[in-house]
């Protein structure tokens, strides 16, 4: 039995007896016991002077501010500071701990999402550095964001946000602006207003709000400030990769495969860049190859601007060439950026349609998850989005997103690894719905 000199140290041990076990310096298990002969040996071998009281005292601090000793109650406000961004009120915190005592801690993370800030500030900071390729927090709301926000609140489907004919407005609200297709002020005056989005935004459907065909709407990418961002200038291949950075959480990089076939690299990328023929062999075809044939879902589509009188597309607007609609330069429907710099190689893919195939099915990006469900090419970029959307990837990807954002940190060992590989299967069983995440992420964390 560990004897102690004095009865204060004795009692003052006691204290810290009960908390039982802890994590030093984040992953070395070890007893309060073990905790307390450590530091000894540390105060004797820095020949620091301190009394064996404090030396409780500080063993109590170490012991009890690990997870496992966390009360319901400092969960609870952990889980409400970290959802909702704000401090909740005791009532609140208070039938949270009852919910985690209870063994119910999904159910506490639900009442800290009912709180407006969990819309107007966490669900729009983690969505607002997808709208724009700075990925810039502090951008101002837009449909992008706003139909993100509003498909939380509704526990949508969220693979409906890569192919969904679906968009949220603000409906009765005095002082907003009507949505526009060539500006931004009916979202820009809600966020400036500090108009409630959890109770403000109303479901609708891009073809009834913005003209678009309802085969030619795909969720966020068509929409108004997802297309300045990424269909402003350019072939439309930004479109592609920011997609996939933000919702498969894979950049180009990862991606590139230089064993597929370069049938479908289009004419405006050299074969000999710099005039060496081995930079397109060995790294440009690795991306281009798989980028080139799904991107050309987008064939169709342009963000038109004045380039003159509005040089940043402040007041520009998304378009797409329906049946019977020809572009002027290619005497098609497809958009003539898709046959720009035709001169750099002419022998190279040359655009007709938006029929899109997904060259990732083979080879290492298989590892990607592709649905069996699918056949894997389309037309367009509804079906691109539902190729996307379905992989496991896209999935795995929601929910490391939102665990960063609730955790406050990325996954670190094999345990967080687990929990995100759990809740992953939590957000597809529970069909998608993204709140899931959040929810589980919060219970997950409430420790810390």
């Amino acid at each position: 039995m560990y004897r102690f000199r004095t009865l204060k140290f004795a009692r003052a041990w006691q204290i810290c007896e009960p908390s039982a076990k802890c994590t030093l310096l984040q992953d070395a298990k070890c007893t309060a016991k073990q905790i307390h002969l450590m530091l000894r040996k540390i105060i004797r071998a820095s020949q620091i002077r301190i009394s064996r009281f404090k030396v409780i005292g500080l063993t109590c601090l170490l012991v009890l501010s690990h997870p496992s000793m966390a009360d319901s109650l400092s969960q609870a406000k952990r889980m409400h500071d970290r959802l909702a961004g704000v401090p909740g009120s005791q009532s609140t915190l208070e039938e949270m701990a009852t919910l985690i005592d209870a063994g119910d801690p999904n159910a506490a993370a639900y009442i800290a999402m009912e709180n407006p800030n969990f819309y107007n500030v966490t669900l729009k900071n983690w969505v607002t550095p997808w709208t724009n390729e700075e990925a810039d927090i502090f951008a101002p709301l837009n449909d992008y964001t706003a139909t993100v926000i509003g498909m939380a609140r509704d526990n949508v489907d969220f693979r409906l946000v890569l192919s969904g004919d679906i968009l949220y407005t603000a409906q009765g609200v005095s002082g907003i602006p009507a949505y526009s297709t060539s500006n931004n002020a009916h979202y820009e005056t809600l966020e400036n207003n500090g108009v409630d989005l959890s109770t403000a935004l109303v479901r609708s459907t891009q073809s009834a709000i913005t003209g678009l065909p309802s085969d030619a709407t795909a969720g966020i990418m068509t929409t108004r400030g997802a297309a300045k961002s990424f269909f402003k200038d350019g072939t439309n291949r930004a479109m592609l990769r920011f997609t996939l950075m933000n919702h498969l959480c894979t950049d180009l990089e990862a991606l590139k495969d230089t064993s597929l076939p370069p049938d479908r690299i289009r004419q405006d990328l050299s074969r000999s860049p710099g005039g060496d023929s081995r930079i397109f062999a060995n790294s440009c075809t690795g991306c281009h190859n798989g980028m080139d044939p799904l991107a050309q879902a987008f064939a169709y589509y342009e963000y038109e601007y004045n380039v003159e009188a509005d040089p940043e597309g402040e007041n520009g607007q998304i378009t797409y060439n329906s049946a019977g609609e020809l572009d002027p330069q290619t005497n098609s429907r497809v958009t003539a950026k898709h046959r720009i710099n035709a001169n750099n190689f002419p022998f190279g893919f040359i655009i007709e349609d938006d029929r899109w195939d997904n060259y990732w099915r083979e080879g290492i990006n298989q590892t990607l998850g592709w649905s069996e469900q699918l056949s894997g090419f389309g037309y367009g970029a509804k079906s691109m989005g539902e190729e996307l959307a379905n992989s496991e990837k896209f999935a795995s990807c929601q929910v490391s997103k939102v665990f960063e954002n609730v955790c406050l940190r990325s996954p670190q060992d094999a345990d967080d690894r687990s929990a995100i590989s759990a809740i992953t299967s939590a957000f597809k069983s529970d069909g998608y719905n993204i709140k899931t995440a959040f929810a589980q992420s919060a219970s997950y964390c409430a420790g810390e």
